[in-house]
């Protein structure tokens, strides 16, 4: 029977390396990178919080305990900028509830799936939801945020759902697509999961971009998941195999999404995001136009 409980916890995968970007993780994990003024972590938190989320479930690794401490209250700088007279209103989203972060370690990178795996026994028997902070997905001006469209759409039918977005066709065989069934709006039925496949093959051009609603089952198939893709235990092996026992859709994101575990998704969402800002705007364009000459 489909779990119709409220999504109330969610799981960030942040123990990977960040080799991409050395040196610059070399001491900072990358999900702190700022995008204009803040981390990406902080991004995918708010997120979660919007759509009702309460409990953030951090897989890290070692070298990752600047994350909890970003959601910590920092006395020192609080009480300096107090004295100052500076506005403290800038930290409110870093300030995290009591209870409400938890860490587990996830000891040897073998994959996203076991990354998931390793947060079982915090997730229990609820639905959750998944977060990859490198998937920057930012909302429409004066829309919703990507997990919010989820749990709504989560709340009608209930089951597993993916977020989805259409990028050209020639583009597909760079992702995972789903093999799309039927279509009601943003939601389409899930058959299907394809990881790169040609262009000739491609199911369809709606690519898996980084948010996820699943039910506990599916830590009960990566406990005994094998190794796919890289030598790891790789989590859409495991969601495969709940299609067509659970209800498995798919959530078309009305919004933008930012590849930024690449530097020119990095650049690129930096940029978006610093024109779009009141305080900036003006000047980050300007700057571009010089820069284009």
């Amino acid at each position: 029977m489909t779990s119709t409980k409220p999504i109330k916890k969610a799981v960030f995968p942040v123990a990977g390396l960040g080799t991409r970007f050395l040196p610059a993780t070399k001491a900072v994990p990358k999900e702190l990178l700022p995008i204009v003024d803040r981390p990406l972590i902080q991004y995918a938190v708010d997120e979660a919080r919007e759509a009702g989320i309460e409990q953030m479930i951090f897989v890290t690794g070692r070298g990752k305990s600047a994350i909890v401490e970003h959601f910590d209250i920092a006395f020192e700088l609080e009480t300096t900028m107090e004295e100052r007279g500076k506005d403290l209103g800038v930290l409110d989203s870093t300030r995290a509830v009591p209870g409400d972060i938890i860490t587990v370690r996830q000891q040897v990178p073998m994959g996203l799936g076991h990354a998931i795996w390793c947060a079982r026994a915090i997730v229990g028997d609820e639905p959750f939801a998944i977060f990859l902070p490198d998937e920057l997905m930012i909302a429409k001006k004066g829309g919703t945020g990507c997990m919010k469209q989820m749990v709504e759409a989560y709340e009608k039918v209930g089951g597993n759902l993916i977020s989805v977005l259409e990028v050209p066709m020639e583009s597909v065989s760079s992702y995972g697509v789903i093999d799309p069934g039927a279509t009601d709006g943003a939601l389409t039925e899930v058959r299907g999961l394809v990881e790169k496949p040609p262009v000739d093959k491609a199911p369809s051009n709606k690519i898996v971009s980084g948010r996820y609603i699943l039910q506990p089952e599916v830590m009960r198939t990566l406990e005994t998941q094998e190794k796919g893709a890289g030598g790891e235990i790789q989590l859409t092996d495991a969601m495969a195999k709940m299609i067509g026992t659970q209800p498995f859709h798919a959530v078309t994101f009305e919004g933008n999404r930012y590849d930024c575990g690449s530097k020119l998704g990095f650049v690129e969402a930096t940029m978006a995001l610093a024109m779009e800002r009141e305080d900036m705007g003006d000047d980050v364009r300007a700057i571009a136009r010089r820069l284009l000459g």
